[in-house]
C-alpha cells in the first residue's frame, strides 16, 4: 500500500474538534502520518499529543521544530514523551528555520545552521538510547545527562527540512527522511542523488532515507471550485516565493522558474499581492502542486511517486475550507473505497 501523510497547521484556524475529526478520518482511511509545525501559533508537540490521544494508528510528526528553539536534551525528552504516549508513533522533524524567525522570534543568533543541526541530531540520538550523554562539541557541552524514560521505538525516525545540497547531504548522512517543500516533480531525481552523497559517507543506501515532501493539494468539486482552488494555490505560492525572504525564491529559481520568481517577488515587494499570484505560471502549478478532481489529484500524486517521492505529505493552501480538506483527504486515501468520501 502506498503511504501518504497530511499536514495541518497548529494554529486555531481549525477548531480542535474539527482537527480531531480530520485526524480520525485520515486514521480510518489508512493514512501514514499527521504532521504539524510551529510558527506563531501553538507548539507542535501539544497538538500532536492531542492527535495521538484520539487516533490509533496514525503516526504523529513534527514538521518542523527548529533546532534553535530548544536544547537537544529537551527535544529528546519531549519526543520520547510523545513516543511513549502514542505507543511508538512519533516522528521528529527538525529544521534550522531562518534568520527572521530564529533571531526575531527566539532571540538567539542564527549561526552555523548546518553544523549545529549535525551536532543536535548526534546528541538526540545518544540521549534517546537511554545511555549517559557526555558531549563536548562546538555548540553544546553536556555532562552526565541521562533520560530515565526512553522512547518506545528503538529508533525514533528523524526527518530534516532540507532543499539545498549541503542540507540534503546531511540528511543522507544522519537522518531517516527529508521534508522539502515547493519542489517541482522534475527535481526529485536530483534530490535523491544529493541525499545519496551523504548516505554513502555513513555506509547507508539512499533507499534508507524517506523522501517526504509537502505537496499542496486541492481536490475540486466542479469547475467553479477548481478556479477557486487554483486561486488559493497561486496566492499561497506567491506568498512563499515573494514574501518569505530569499530561501524559497532561490529554490524555485534554481528549479527553472527564475523568470516567474523575479516577477512574483517584484509584484510582492511593490504591494500588489494579486499580481504576484497571477505571476505564478501554469507551468509552476502543473509541476509543483496537485489540483483537479479526485481522479486527477490521484494521478498527479502518482506522478510524484514515479518521480521519486516515497511519502507524499499533502498540505492545503491558506483559505481552504474544511469540506475541501476532508474531500481531498478522502480522494487521496489508500482506503478511499471503504469509507464515505467526506466526514465534515
Amino acid at each position: 500500500m502506498d503511504q501518504i501523510g497530511f499536514f495541518l497547521n497548529a494554529s486555531r484556524e481549525i477548531s480542535d474538534e474539527n482537527l480531531i475529526a480530520l485526524a480520525k478520518q485520515a486514521d480510518d482511511l489508512g493514512y501514514h502520518s499527521f504532521w504539524t509545525g510551529e510558527s506563531w501559533g501553538r507548539d507542535a508537540f501539544t497538538v500532536l499529543t492531542m492527535v495521538a490521544c484520539n487516533t490509533d494508528n496514525l503516526r504523529v510528526g513534527t514538521g518542523i521544530v527548529t533546532t534553535f528553539s530548544r536544547t537537544p536534551a529537551l527535544i529528546a525528552q519531549t519526543i520520547a514523551s510523545l513516543d511513549i504516549l502514542s505507543k511508538g508513533r512519533a516522528i521528529l522533524g527538525l529544521g534550522s528555520s531562518g534568520k527572521v524567525v530564529v533571531e526575531g522570534w527566539h532571540g538567539v543568533p542564527f549561526e552555523s545552521p548546518i553544523a549545529r543541526t549535525r551536532e543536535y541530531i548526534e546528541i538526540i540520538r545518544k540521549a534517546l538510547t537511554g545511555n549517559r550523554v557526555d558531549h563536548q562539541g562546538k555548540f553544546y557541552q553536556m555532562e552526565r545527562f541521562r533520560m530515565i524514560s526512553p522512547p518506545v521505538q528503538n529508533r525514533v525516525p528523524i526527518y530534516m527540512a532540507s532543499l539545498g545540497p549541503k542540507n540534503l547531504a546531511l540528511t543522507g548522512e544522519n537522518a531517516d527522511g527529508c521534508l522539502p517543500i515547493w519542489v517541482n516533480r522534475e527535481r526529485f531525481p536530483e534530490i535523491r542523488e544529493q541525499i545519496s552523497v551523504g548516505a554513502a559517507k555513513s555506509g547507508r543506501k539512499v533507499s534508507d532515507i524517506t523522501i517526504a515532501p509537502y505537496i499542496f493539494c486541492y481536490a475540486a468539486n466542479g469547475p467553479d471550485d477548481l478556479a477557486h482552488g487554483e486561486q488559493l494555490l497561486r496566492a499561497h505560492m506567491a506568498y512563499y516565493v515573494g514574501g518569505m525572504g530569499t530561501f524559497y525564491f532561490d529554490s524555485v529559481s534554481r528549479a527553472g522558474f527564475n523568470t516567474e520568481a523575479k516577477a512574483i517577488k517584484n509584484s510582492w515587494e511593490s504591494g500588489d499581492r494579486e499580481q504576484a499570484a497571477r505571476d505564478v505560471s501554469d507551468r509552476m502549478l502543473q509541476s509543483i502542486v496537485v489540483l483537479g478532481d479526485a481522479q486527477q489529484c490521484r494521478d498527479q500524486i502518482n506522478a510524484f511517486r514515479k518521480a521519486g517521492v516515497d511519502l507524499p505529505i499533502i498540505n492545503f493552501p491558506h483559505g481552504t475550507e474544511l469540506p475541501t480538506i476532508s474531500r481531498t483527504i478522502a480522494a487521496l486515501a489508500p482506503k478511499r473505497n471503504n469509507i464515505s468520501q467526506s466526514l465534515i
